[in-house]
C-alpha cells in the first residue's frame, strides 16, 4: 500500500464532513479552504503526483494549516477543525495532481 492510499480517506472524509456541516459555519470554513488550497500550490507546485502530496502532508502536517485558518476566519471556530478543513483541502488539491484524474488515481508512465 502506497503513503497516498493510506491517506486519501482522511482527505475524503474531511470533504464530506464540510459538506455536512452546519449551513452557519459553512461559509468560513469554504473560505479557509480555499486559502489553504491556494497555499498548497504555492508551498507543493503545480504539477505533483499524489504520492508527492501526501508526502507532503506527512512530513509537514497540518499546524500551518491551523495558523492560516485562526487568521482568515477569526471569530469562527467550526472553521479551524483541521480534520474538516484541511482535510478537505487536501482531497480538493489532489484533484490537480498529474496522476489523478475523473476521481482516480492513474498509474504514471515512466
Amino acid at each position: 500500500m502506497t503513503t497516498f492510499d493510506q491517506i486519501v480517506g482522511l482527505w475524503e472524509h474531511g470533504q464530506r464532513r464540510l459538506r455536512e456541516s452546519d449551513p452557519a459555519d459553512r461559509v468560513a470554513q469554504e473560505r479557509v479552504v480555499d486559502a489553504l488550497v491556494v497555499e498548497l500550490r504555492r508551498r507543493v507546485g503545480g504539477t505533483f503526483s499524489t504520492e508527492e502530496l501526501a508526502r507532503y502532508y506527512l512530513e509537514h502536517g497540518t499546524d500551518w494549516c491551523f495558523s492560516m485558518a485562526i487568521e482568515i476566519a477569526p471569530g469562527s471556530p467550526a472553521a479551524w477543525d483541521m480534520d474538516t478543513v484541511a482535510s478537505a483541502a487536501f482531497a480538493r488539491y489532489v484533484r490537480t495532481a498529474r496522476d489523478y484524474g475523473g476521481g482516480l488515481r492513474h498509474e504514471e508512465e515512466e
